[in-house]
């Protein structure tokens, strides 16, 4: 039986990945945006219009360059994820990682002494968790204040946070530490986290430190119905890894999924909090017609 493990790219989620993650498992950024090298954007650089042939050639360099590097940078990611998937493949078909259903992995915990290890990040946790389990996240939410964790905020808010509402995560380089602590090198542990990529991560991570007796969420606890697992938190599983404008509105396509078992009472909830968000909008732009006649009158006055 061959398994299939898809990566897929999630631009949220690339910074958390990136450099810092010892094993190269890195994702890449979503397709690349156009370099903006148009007409309009040529016609808006330093200069432009005054500067000599070879100031302009100069400029024409580095922008290559520019782009240059950044492609290398994409197909370096992309070879890396690569690498990490096959990796991923060998951990799995050579049965060092064994694989569980969310209902096996249920089975497992109340039938016998493993523990269930999930590796996600506070947002996620904090929504829905496993009755019992061990938080110890791979990644979790980037807080530091210095300049360069505050771009990468803005870059994530700006390429889909704000829709998907996920945050900048960081690795935890004393993530194996934690572990080694927590438990002996013989334990029978349930690796799991949303989706089962950065489980998987982790898994690879752990088989490393000298954990042989691991075994692995396939699709995560997304995959999970609500019997198959004893859950605690405020949401469903399937909800814990949504958030943002999308989550608000109900527009996700979990949501979606659960409004067609629920039915109409699960939709008027975000059916209403559409129309308030229209009469709002309404609202403020009937005050501001009004309120701009209002201010010219107490001026002349």
């Amino acid at each position: 039986m061959k398994l299939l493990i898809r990566v897929y790219i999630v631009p949220s989620r690339m910074e958390a990945l990136g450099h810092s993650f010892p094993t190269a498992i890195v994702f890449s950024r979503p397709t690349r945006r156009d370099c903006r090298c148009g007409s309009s954007s040529w016609n808006r650089l330093p200069g432009r219009g005054f500067a000599s042939p070879s100031k302009k050639l100069s400029t024409v360099i580095k922008m290559g360059a520019a782009v240059g590097g950044e492609e290398e940078e994409e197909t370096r990611q992309a070879k890396e994820m690569a690498a990490a998937r096959r990796r991923w493949e060998t951990l799995i078909r050579e049965q060092k990682v064994k694989v569980l259903t969310p209902r096996e992995a249920g089975y497992a915990i109340q039938l016998s002494n493993k523990v269930l290890l999930d590796v996600r990040p506070s947002v996620e946790r904090n929504k829905a968790w496993v009755k019992g389990s061990t938080w110890i996240p791979i990644f979790d939410v980037d807080n530091n204040v210095d300049f360069g964790a505050l771009s990468k905020q803005i870059t994530n808010f700006v390429m889909g946070g704000w829709w998907s509402g996920s945050p900048t995560l960081a690795y935890d380089k004393s993530f194996i530490p934690k572990v080694e602590e927590k438990f002996s090198k013989d334990t029978d542990i349930i690796v799991a986290c949303q989706k089962g990529l950065r489980s998987l991560a982790a898994c690879e991570q752990l088989y490393n430190a000298g954990f042989r007796n691991l075994f692995w969420i396939q699709g995560g606890l997304e995959a999970a119905e609500e019997e198959d697992l004893q859950r605690e938190g405020p949401q469903p599983f399937k909800l814990a890894g949504i958030g943002g404008v999308s989550e608000f509105f109900g527009w996700t396509d979990q949501q979606r999924a659960l409004a067609a078992k629920e039915g109409w009472s699960y939709r008027l909830v975000f059916t209403g909090r559409l129309i308030g968000l229209i009469i709002l909008v309404d609202a403020l732009y009937l005050g501001t017609q009004k309120l701009g006649p209002l201010l010219q009158e107490l001026r002349s006055h």
